[in-house]
């Protein structure tokens, strides 16, 4: 089955440089193309893309909110945020509101294919900028929060769940998680939703920043 993208930005040039190295992808398609986010949020209840590759700077709605509310009406799209800046505090920020992942926009195709299978089958991409954006929260007003569980203490997570987390981390399927635990891909994903309610996370994406901010995971081996 194909996965259905949209893209969301200003520049006719990009969109049609982007639909061109899309079709080139084996089992990804272009179903929707917008202008700004309110003219992708009009479309998505008829199209149902699976992901968004999506602008930040765009008039009427930007990525930010487009973001924020994608979260809200359509927790189930993924949301690949592009731009032409790695700013870190930016980063954080999109990361925190529910992005999946993010992506300069002079990276090669085959890194944005890579990103769009990744966040499909893993929840997330994370890459150097954005993985060292999440480790270092110098300045960060938002950082003493990022560490908390939603009730404000630190989670805790049993010896099995930390397992499943450091796969998770390191970008194992829920299929390639079952095999190399001996467990049911059910029970991969009991362990996954436990694991995302204890840490307030949004996502997948938000679970594995909880990951690196409170070193439950090894990060040189990530």
């Amino acid at each position: 089955m194909s996965i259905k993208l949209a893209i969301t930005d200003d520049h006719r040039l990009f969109v049609e440089g982007m639909r061109l190295i899309i079709d080139s992808f084996p089992d990804m398609e272009l179903v929707l193309t917008a202008e700004n986010g309110q003219e992708l949020l009009d479309a998505i209840p008829t199209k149902h893309p699976d992901l968004v590759l999506l602008d930040l700077k765009m008039p009427v709605l930007d990525g930010i909110e487009t973001t924020r509310i994608l979260r809200q009406q359509y927790p189930k799209v993924r949301v690949l945020l592009l731009s032409l800046h790695d700013d870190e505090r930016l980063i954080r920020h999109l990361m925190d509101l529910g992005a999946n992942g993010y992506l300069l926009k002079n990276e090669k195709p085959a890194i944005v294919q890579q990103a769009i299978i990744s966040v499909m089958e893993n929840g997330y991409y994370f890459n150097d900028y954005v993985s060292r954006a999440l480790l270092d929260n110098r300045g960060s007003k938002n950082s003493k929060r990022n560490k908390l569980s939603s009730n404000g203490k630190l989670a805790q997570f049993t010896q099995r769940e930390l397992e499943v987390l450091a796969l998770i981390c390191r970008q194992h399927t829920t299929n390639e998680i079952a095999e190399l635990l001996y467990i049911t891909p059910r029970t991969v994903e009991g362990h996954r939703k436990n694991l995302v309610d204890k840490s307030g996370a949004r996502n997948l994406a938000g679970l594995v920043i909880y990951a690196l901010q409170n070193k439950l995971v090894d990060v040189p081996r990530l």
